[in-house]
């Protein structure tokens, strides 16, 4: 997270930083018109910054996964650049937008300008200043449609297909914004250093903008599979699918995730592996009925069908030298533990553990499971159901863990069941750096 916060600050600092070294915000002839152009061009450096590492972190680079903590976290930086990138392009377009309707309410009077001469310009910035309207009518249109596609992203009720859809659009939208933002961009900073980073990141921003149009995203870590068991628990309303794949998995550690694809028009939704990997090319998913789509895979899902498998992502993988571990699986959040106990159980490691298991559902035959996987990987478990147990907090678990200030802490729940152990954690004196969430909320 603490990596998240840094960034989502220091590109927009970055970008300030470069563009004070090219130009001013106090500008050479006083006057509102002077001070306007300045701001628009500022605010549309900073807004199409964001836009395109926001743009980049959707085509989920792979090699930034251990800079930022996971494809999850990179996920949760994604979010809020977009909407960084939302608040910058409005503030843009009211400075751009708002000096007109001044004048059109008679507030203020346009200053008078002399025709312009076009004598000692060069082909390329003469191509672009013959390109400034139709680049403003871009500009101007793709803003609107991003407006409302960001507004519909962001709304949790909107469905996930849907979602996807409007990311899909999203990246059309981008390109235009790009367009605009060429030609429009002041000609002289594209010599200076906010021209470079401003062009690598739009360049950037273009490429995963094309891979994702064209339906590439991913396309090199995806392997093809089927569905070889299906097995259901009523009680705790929870799937599991065992993927039998084909040549070309390259195996995965436990904690990480996948992308599972079993409709198109569906597309991809990640899930946490619920098994080590043994490579015997089989994979188990724990799914349980959270929401629309989860609920209907019970129905939907037949021994057989084929599956699309992309990953795997992530690092929530228990790495890390302290002495002990604590972990914490809320609910259906328990999936990466169930995952990491079997692969200890294979090969076991030189740390201390206890699992928390906390719960709403309660199903005698997973729990049995559950209590022999913990026993076979000499993990301790300590499971509490809500109704019997009451809610398990920081308090509890340090009272039964008293070695646990030597520990790091790894969460994987409810959002805000993490947040709020993270802050008594941290209270207590344990270090940021040891308490691990898994942040599964992709949206």
């Amino acid at each position: 997270m603490k990596n998240i916060k840094r960034c989502l600050w220091l590109l927009p600092a970055l970008l300030s930083c470069l563009w004070l070294l090219a130009d001013s915000l106090v500008p050479a002839v006083p006057g509102f018109f002077a001070l306007r152009a300045v701001f628009v061009q500022y605010t549309g450096v900073l807004a199409m910054g964001v836009m395109s590492a926001a743009m980049v972190l959707a085509a989920r680079p792979v090699w930034l996964e251990p800079h930022l903590g996971g494809l999850d976290k990179m996920y949760r930086l994604h979010k809020w650049l977009g909407i960084a990138g939302l608040v910058l392009a409005i503030t843009h377009w009211l400075w751009a937008q708002g000096a007109k309707w001044m004048v059109g309410w008679g507030w203020l009077v346009r200053p008078a300008r002399g025709p312009r001469s076009d004598a000692g310009l060069g082909p390329v910035e003469l191509l672009f200043r013959h390109q400034r309207g139709l680049a403003e009518s871009v500009g101007e249109w793709a803003f609107y449609a991003a407006v409302a596609l960001i507004a519909l992203a962001l709304a949790k009720r909107f469905p996930y297909r849907a979602f996807v859809k409007v990311h899909h659009l999203l990246s059309a939208v981008y390109l235009a914004l790009v367009f605009h933002a060429v030609v429009l961009m002041k000609f002289s900073h594209w010599g200076q250093p906010i021209g470079l980073v401003m062009a690598l990141l739009m360049a950037g921003g273009a490429a995963a903008a094309l891979t994702a149009l064209f339906g590439r995203i991913g396309a090199r870590r995806k392997t093809q599979g089927r569905i070889a068991s299906l097995t259901y628990h009523p009680e705790l309303r929870v799937l599991e699918s065992a993927i039998a794949l084909e040549k070309g998995w390259g195996g995965h550690a436990a904690g990480q995730f996948a992308f599972f694809t079993s409709d198109r028009r569906e597309g991809a939704h990640p899930y946490t592996i619920a098994s080590a990997w043994q490579s015997d090319g089989r994979l188990v998913l724990i799914t349980k009925a959270l929401g629309d789509h989860t609920s209907r895979l019970r129905e939907r899902l037949k021994v057989g069908d084929p599956v699309t498998v992309e990953g795997p992502y992530g690092c929530f993988t228990f790495l890390d030298r302290r002495p002990r571990q604590i972990w914490v699986g809320a609910g259906i959040g328990i999936t990466p533990f169930v995952a990491r106990l079997k692969a200890l159980a294979q090969t076991p490691g030189p740390q201390e553990i206890n699992l928390f298991h906390t719960t709403a559902d309660c199903e005698q035959a997973a729990i049995a499971r559950l209590e022999a996987d913990a026993r076979a990987a000499h993990v301790r478990l300590h499971l509490r159901v809500d109704k019997k147990d009451g809610r398990l907090d920081a308090q509890r678990i340090r009272a039964a863990v008293p070695g646990w200030a030597s520990a790091s802490v790894w969460f994987c729940g409810p959002a805000a069941f993490g947040q709020a152990l993270r802050r008594d954690f941290i209270a207590a004196g344990l270090a940021a750096d040891d308490f691990h969430q898994e942040l599964f909320e992709m949206r």
